[in-house]
């Protein structure tokens, strides 16, 4: 593979961002996700789809980006920034990492119906990246 080590980013690390390295992980990738303003919990609808496809968050929570983080990946894929102000993308371009957006919707408020097409985008997209 050609990224030893990725990291997921989104602004509150409850959905997107938790299952591109719930998949990253599944397909062999070194990842962790983050987020700027990490949530309380996982959003429950993302939970629900993404145990349709095995894959639970019992014990996961969002966590808070660090510096650190940055600075131990190689590649940096931001899910879409909804938030303008919390947008990590701008900290991870001045770290002069290779920063790549997907600019992928935000389950946050959509039905799981809407969930799984995001979901099955984020698969693919990381599917991709294990055969880079």
């Amino acid at each position: 593979m050609k990224y030893s080590k990725i990291v997921f980013l989104c602004v509150e690390n409850a959905g997107r961002s938790k299952m591109a390295e719930a998949f990253g992980k599944k397909y062999g990738i070194n990842c962790e996700s983050a987020g700027t303003q990490p949530a309380a919990g996982i959003n429950e609808i993302v939970k629900q789809a993404m145990n349709e496809k095995g894959i639970t968050f019992e014990d996961e929570k969002p966590r808070m980006l660090t510096k650190d983080m940055i600075d131990s990946s190689d590649l940096v894929v931001i899910m879409g920034c909804s938030v303008e102000e919390s947008c990590p993308a701008p900290l991870a371009r001045s770290m002069e990492k290779k920063v790549v957006d997907w600019n992928l919707e935000d389950p946050k408020g959509k039905t799981l119906q809407e969930v799984r097409k995001i979901r099955d985008e984020i698969e693919k997209r990381v599917r991709e990246l294990s055969f880079e």
